[in-house]
């Protein structure tokens, strides 16, 4: 089959590769209809996060259809339309029962890899590194997913592919940054990062009640679509002083939540952005953390962070006096997407939610290395990326509807 493997920093290639087959009596097989670039796959892509090696399959946002099931498989059947959850969770551990699925004990074999660095560690992830499992990732023609029976959500007729895809990863993260920040009538929620997950949590937040959006970024388009798309005010952080310009638009007192859809590859602005820049490129810290210093001198005393923007290890300079002499509550951590994916798909079904608006490039899976390049550079408008592993080199434009039809 063919996949989009990993063969080095800033190298993805579409490769001829062996098709998965069944290895436990809980596994299926998904023929890939449509599968997205994620940005924390760029995080892969650009050599930050350790164990990627030569010829991993990346990708963990997928749809498709069951071609194949183990003997212990009981609620799903060949033919079945499913959503994948980028986590893999066994549903039956301490985690797991307490709807803590991302953080399953069971799915991740290498966990040994973290537990030394970070006490313990999440569950497995698709096609994202060894240290989450090494398990092959979506995007590609076609898939093994383990736990599938605990795993799975059936696509309800009528509803196309690409309505659901970002319910795999991006649309549950957002929602869960957003339901972490216990919004109440009234509130102001201010999200710094406004890609996907980012444009996703502003939708959440005002699906949660939030009187007030704002929406924090750098790019125009961007920002354009945070306005447009979930009605959120913004800011350029290249053209304000972020923290005084919230204090200014909330009476002085600053939001109620603030959240970081960014994570390790803030890129900050005057000294602290280069010393950031520095200290990375010479291992000095791992993670560049612009964007979570300064929502945490912008959030109201007694106010909430929500961190959904991916983190890798260690951070200089982080205010934690603040975070103490102003009561903040920190929430952080993968998406429990099997927590939230029942009340959004039934969103999707019902046509109350419509993540797919933010779709901007639809592009066959040979395009994938271009693409990469071009979410990586932010070219071309480029918000969010589907590809079509069944679809033939050349017949898809950006923003054409032609891979969304299955």
């Amino acid at each position: 089959m063919r996949a989009v493997c990993w063969h080095g920093k800033h190298d993805v290639r579409v490769d001829e590769v062996a098709d998965p087959q069944i290895v436990s009596k809980g596994d299926v097989i998904v023929k890939v209809a449509l599968t997205c670039i994620c940005g924390s796959d760029l995080h892969l892509y650009n050599g930050y996060v350790p164990t990627m090696k030569k010829g991993d399959i990346m990708g963990h946002e997928f749809v498709g259809e069951i071609v194949e099931a183990g003997s212990g498989v009981t609620r799903f059947h060949v033919g079945d339309r499913v959503i994948v959850p980028f986590p893999i969770s066994c549903g039956v551990c301490w985690y797991c029962k307490r709807e803590l699925w991302s953080l399953c004990d069971n799915s991740n074999p290498n966990s040994w890899m973290l537990e030394h660095l970070y006490g313990d560690t999440g569950g497995g992830i698709f096609g994202y590194s060894h240290m989450y499992g090494g398990f092959s990732g979506g995007q590609a023609e076609y898939v093994r997913v383990p736990f599938a029976d605990v795993g799975l959500e059936k696509i309800p007729d009528g509803v196309p592919y690409e309505q659901v895809v970002l319910l795999t990863d991006v649309c549950p993260t957002g929602y869960q940054a957003a339901d972490n920040c216990n919004i109440n009538p009234g509130d102001t929620v201010a999200v710094w990062g406004c890609g996907p997950v980012g444009l996703m949590a502003m939708m959440s937040a005002r699906h949660l009640g939030a009187e007030r959006v704002i929406g924090i970024d750098r790019f125009p388009e961007r920002l354009r679509m945070a306005h447009s798309q979930c009605r959120a005010e913004v800011l350029n952080y290249e053209e304000v002083d972020v923290a005084e310009a919230l204090q200014n638009m909330t009476g002085g007192r600053g939001p109620d939540s603030c959240i970081d859809a960014v994570g390790l590859e803030a890129v900050g602005t005057g000294i602290e952005g280069v010393y950031d820049s520095v200290k990375q490129a010479l291992r000095l810290e791992t993670d560049r953390a612009s964007a979570l210093r300064q929502l945490t001198k912008a959030c109201r005393k007694g106010g909430t962070l929500s961190i959904v923007g991916v983190y890798s290890g260690f951070i200089d300079k982080f205010p934690m006096g603040a975070i103490f002499a102003k009561g903040l509550t920190l929430h952080a951590g993968q998406a429990h997407v099997h927590k939230y994916l029942p009340h959004l798909l039934k969103l999707v079904a019902d046509q109350q939610l419509n993540p797919s608006s933010i779709i901007t490039h639809r592009l066959p899976l040979e395009q994938a290395p271009g693409a990469y390049k071009t979410f990586l550079n932010k070219q071309d408008d480029c918000i969010k990326i589907v590809l079509n592993p069944q679809e033939s080199t050349g017949t898809a434009r950006p923003g054409s509807e032609e891979a969304g039809a299955a």
